[in-house]
Formats: C-alpha cells, sequence, structure tokens
C-alpha cells in the first residue's frame, strides 16, 4: 500500500462498497419497518372491531364477530383467538394461546393456524377483558417475510455486483491518474538520463494534471538554462586559468635554463611540480562539476567494459610490480554498454591508483552484471576503510589519515562518484575481507 495509485483505487472501492452497503441496509430497514407497522395497524384495527363487539355483547357477541371476520374471504390473513376465563376456546383459528405471548405491547411470533400444515410468522396483540376473557388478534405476515427474503438475497446479488463494479472503478480510476502521469513521468526519467531538450506534451486541458505539466516544463527549462550557464561558466574558468598556468610553467621552464646553481633548479622544479598538481586538480574538479551537472551524455558511445578493464589492467601492471604487488584481471565475458569512454577510464584508473597507493597483495578487477546496472569492481587486500569513514572518503577533497603520506587532493574518488551519476549508477564502498572493495555501478 505504499502506492498513491494503489491507495487511491482503494479509496475509490471503499467509498463505493460503504455507499452500496449503506444503500441495500437502509431499503432493507425500511421495507421491513414498514412490513411491522402496517401488520400491526391491522392487528390492531381488529382488536378494536372486537372489543367493540364484546362490549356490546360480552363473550357471544365478540365470539361473533371473531367467527364473521374469519368468514371473510377479504381477510386470509387474519389471526383471531378468544379464550374464556379457564381457556377453553370461544372463537378463532389458533387452537390455543401462544404462550410466549402476553397482554400488551405487539409481537411477532411463529405459530400454526388451524387446518395449516406448517408454522407461520404473524404480528399479534395479547388483550386481557375486564371478565377474565383472553382476546388475540393479529396478522398473518409470512409471505411479506418471504418477501423481503427475496429482498435480502436480491441485495446480496446487488453487493457482489457492487463489489465487481467498485473494483472496476477503482482500477479504472488509478489508469486514468496513471495514464494522465505518464507522460510526465517518462519526460522526468528522460531528462535524468541526458535529454535535457524533452518536455512534457501538453493536450490543452486546464485541470491539476496539465497544471503540473506546465510547471515541470518550467522547471526543466530553468534547469537547461543554469546547464547551459554552468557549462560555459566552466569552459570559461578552465581557459582562464589554465592560459595562466600555461605561462607560469613556460616561465618557470626558462628559469630553470637560467638556474646557476643545483639548489635553484630543485627549487624551480618544486614550483613545476606544484604548478602541474594545481593544474591536475583544476581539470579533475572541472570534470566532476560537469560530470554532477549531467554534461557529458551526448559523447556515449558503446564501450566494452571488460576489454577496457583488460586494457588498464596491462597499463597498471609494471607500476603494480614496482609496489610489490599484482594486478589480476576476473575473467569476465564481453560487457558493450553506453558509456563516456573517457570518463568512464579516468575513474577506473582512479580506482586502481587508489588501490595502488593505499592497498596490499592483488588487485583484482571484474565487471559483474545485475538486471538493472553492471558494475565494475576494484578489489584489494590492504587494511581497507572503516565504514565510519567511507564517507569521508567519497566527499571532495577529503583525505584520510592514511593517504596524508600519498601525493593527491582527494578528488579521486569524487570523480569516479561524479562519472557514476553521470551514468545513472552509484559508487559504493564495501568490505573486500581483507581489504576495499570498491564498486562503480552503470545503469542500464
Amino acid at each position: 500500500m505504499r502506492s498513491a495509485t494503489l491507495r487511491f483505487a482503494a479509496l475509490v472501492f471503499a467509498l463505493q462498497l460503504a455507499g452500496a452497503g449503506v444503500t441495500l441496509l437502509v431499503v432493507r430497514q425500511i421495507t421491513a419497518d414498514r412490513l411491522t407497522q402496517a401488520a400491526t395497524g391491522e392487528a390492531e384495527r381488529l382488536r378494536g372491531q372486537l372489543l367493540d363487539a364484546w362490549a356490546a355483547g360480552g363473550q357471544a357477541g365478540a365470539a361473533r364477530a371473531a367467527l364473521a371476520r374469519l368468514d371473510r374471504s377479504d381477510r386470509p390473513q387474519s389471526v383471531v383467538l378468544l379464550t374464556a376465563p379457564g381457556g377453553r376456546v370461544l372463537a378463532g383459528n389458533v387452537a390455543a394461546w401462544p404462550p410466549d405471548v402476553v397482554a400488551g405491547p405487539p409481537t411477532t411470533i411463529e405459530i400454526f393456524r388451524v387446518d395449516r400444515d406448517r408454522p407461520e410468522r404473524m404480528r399479534v396483540i395479547g388483550t386481557d377483558l375486564s371478565d377474565g376473557t383472553r382476546l388475540l388478534t393479529g396478522h398473518v405476515i409470512e409471505g411479506e417475510l418471504a418477501f423481503v427474503g427475496a429482498l435480502e438475497a436480491a441485495m446480496g446479488a446487488a453487493m457482489a455486483v457492487a463489489l465487481l463494479l467498485a473494483g472496476l472503478a477503482g482500477w479504472v480510476a488509478a489508469r486514468i491518474i496513471a495514464q494522465r502521469l505518464e507522460r510526465t513521468v517518462d519526460t522526468v526519467a528522460a531528462v535524468a538520463a541526458g535529454d535535457l531538450n524533452r518536455r512534457v506534451a501538453l493536450s490543452g486541458g486546464d485541470d491539476a494534471f496539465e497544471a503540473l505539466a506546465r510547471s515541470v516544463n518550467a522547471m526543466l527549462d530553468r534547469i537547461a538554462a543554469l546547464v547551459g550557464e554552468l557549462k560555459l561558466a566552466t569552459d570559461a574558468l578552465a581557459h582562464d586559468l589554465r592560459s595562466p598556468l600555461t605561462r607560469l610553467r613556460a616561465t618557470l621552464e626558462r628559469a630553470l635554463a637560467a638556474a646557476d646553481s643545483e639548489e635553484g633548479r630543485l627549487a624551480v622544479l618544486r614550483a613545476m611540480d606544484e604548478g602541474e598538481r594545481l593544474l591536475g586538480m583544476l581539470d579533475t574538479a572541472l570534470r566532476i562539476t560537469r560530470a554532477e551537472a549531467g554534461i557529458g551524455r551526448e559523447a556515449f558511445v558503446a564501450t566494452d567494459l571488460a576489454a577496457m578493464l583488460e586494457e588498464l589492467a596491462e597499463l597498471f601492471e609494471p607500476l603494480a610490480e614496482d609496489r610489490g604487488m599484482a594486478i589480476a584481471m576476473v575473467p569476465s565475458p564481453a560487457m558493450v554498454v553506453p558509456a563516456h569512454r573517457e570518463m568512464i577510464g579516468q575513474a577506473v584508473a582512479n580506482m586502481i591508483d587508489n588501490a595502488l597507493k593505499y592497498g596490499a597483495g592483488t588487485i583484482r578487477l571484474s565487471v559483474e552484471e545485475t538486471a538493472a546496472a553492471v558494475a565494475i569492481v576494484v578489489r584489494d587486500e590492504g587494511p581497507g576503510i572503516a565504514p565510519a569513514r567511507r564517507a569521508e572518503a567519497l566527499r571532495r577533497f577529503g583525505r584520510l589519515d592514511a593517504a596524508r603520506h600519498e601525493s593527491g587532493a582527494g578528488l579521486g574518488l569524487s570523480l569516479v562518484a561524479a562519472v557514476a551519476h553521470l551514468h545513472g549508477g552509484t559508487l559504493e564502498l564495501a568490505d573486500a575481507a581483507p581489504g576495499l572493495a570498491v564498486r562503480l555501478t552503470i545503469g542500464r
């Protein structure tokens, strides 16, 4: 029930069901009340007639009136019983006084009438007269109750149909909402994948869905404008900073040539190294910013990740041997995905370089495939990184204590994370037991 669409469908279903149920219950209650009121009225009218006859002629008059009522063909549902003080039946179509009936308010009972082969439900009123005579008047409601039973069966069938219709209504409502939102969802997914020119198609309506589409389009226009400005700013920054750094390097090279002492030449060389390091930091920071902004997806090409890892393993193998380590490529089938080849190569190179600097033993490179993504994994056998400090290692310019003795600016893994973001994936640091496993996923 975490889906809003499913909750809405369930709400529509519940409201439809509640409405149908309330309607059927109200109809049943009204029908039963009207039936009971009508039967009670008949019993009271008959009681009044017989009481008038008793007042005029005593027991004999009441008995004659009762027999006359029972002889009428237009009153087949009438119930009458007149008994003497000792319980002897004077007149009526009931064999004996029902034990459950006492003088007072109307009640519903089920008893046999004379010459009937099955009991019937009836609404009766018991009356005790002043001379000890007892009078029972009523109206048979068996037929009416049978009608109510048939009505209840019909209501049950109607309820079943209402359940089906309510479920259908909920499903249709959910489908309508999903279809109206589908254009917006597809557009947002396309933009997240790198198509910044994609917009939600408008139908010209004036409802909440159309207002949402217009708002999303306005937001995407603003995002596209900001990304364009960012691209211009980063390109301008790269150009403006590279030029003075290049001139600085040329000046240092001339100073190196003019230096007349070994100490002076060493100082100039250190200055040149720092300039190169600064230029590298600038280039990496700009790459990270562009990747995080989604710039570069237009350069995606089909790339065999397994072949790329093999090439990088061969490239870094001599460096690994110099450090007393080894690089092993875990056999993997060809894995071709759309990717920015240059940036993926740089990211994997950073992962291997980190393993060489801070790991130990054999570095293993592998490509792993899942249903939703492809992962490039670099494992080493070094001390690894404590789980509490892994977020710090991914932070831009973040360097752990163990990395302070190595050259670098703390941008290596930040660039890898930005490249993962550009490819719709993630960067994860995990325990390789022993060592660290760095996993770069690329979304399909």
